[in-house]
């Protein structure tokens, strides 16, 4: 059975690192004595290691250790090895075209598939679904393919910002972005404001967080869903 926690963000404003989702890291992770952290995503160009570090010491209080995926000869076997599995943010590009050019896409879509527990954040979370085209990220490496691992029916747009009617920036909403998106594409899109989640058990896909989500669907006004919301009762 899948178990994914697909965050919007890593860090909310005036907390720490992974804070706000420690209280449920330690149900999602229980039992877990390793957890693999792939740190190809590279926030600001930050090493591997300089990224795991963080990432261990935001868990630090949680009884289980943190590997980067980089320290393995094999990271084919690392994630088939994996108890639990950790994406996290920064540039979808880079993490996608990573993650291809190590020929682990199929490994890591069938590994979660399994039942292994998966966190994402931000480009993490780009990339479990059907495609990473409402990624809000530059295209500053080219990947293969835009097709991500599917894991979900549906995309994420992680950092989903509402219009400033006091703005004086008079270009392109998020809004207008993903209306475009579905000018050539059927899949629906949530847009996920910063401290919101999805958690997935299964087939059940359910909001949380304090924040609401926006529903985009091809051909159709987008709308609000509170937190707690089913999302199979509206997709």
């Amino acid at each position: 059975m899948r178990k994914l926690i697909v965050a919007s963000t890593s860090t909310i404003h005036g907390s720490r690192f992974l804070e706000y989702l420690l209280p449920h890291l330690e149900k999602h992770f229980k039992s877990v004595t390793n957890l693999l952290f792939i740190p190809y995503a590279r926030p600001g160009g930050i090493s591997h290691s300089t990224y795991t570090g963080i990432v261990s010491d935001a868990l630090s209080s949680l009884p289980f250790t943190v590997q980067g995926i980089h320290e393995f000869d094999d990271p084919i076997k690392a994630i088939k090895d994996a108890e639990a599995i950790y994406v996290g943010g920064g540039n979808t590009f880079v993490l996608m075209d990573q993650l291809i050019s190590s020929g682990l896409i199929e490994v890591l879509k069938n590994k979660v598939k399994a039942g292994t527990p998966y966190l994402g954040t931000s480009a993490g979370s780009n990339i479990v679904g059907p495609n990473v085209k409402t990624t809000n990220d530059m295209p500053i490496v080219h990947p293969e393919t835009l097709d991500a691992l599917d894991l979900v029916p549906f995309n994420i747009n992680p950092h989903y910002l509402d219009p400033d009617p006091d703005s004086k920036h008079k270009g392109e909403t998020r809004e207008t972005r993903i209306k475009e998106f579905h000018a050539y594409n059927d899949i629906n899109v949530i847009g996920l404001r910063e401290g919101s989640w999805i958690e997935v058990n299964g087939s059940a896909y359910v909001l949380k967080g304090p924040m609401t989500a926006r529903i985009f669907k091809k051909n159709t006004d987008p709308f609000e869903i509170s937190p707690e919301t089913d999302l199979n009762e509206i997709l």
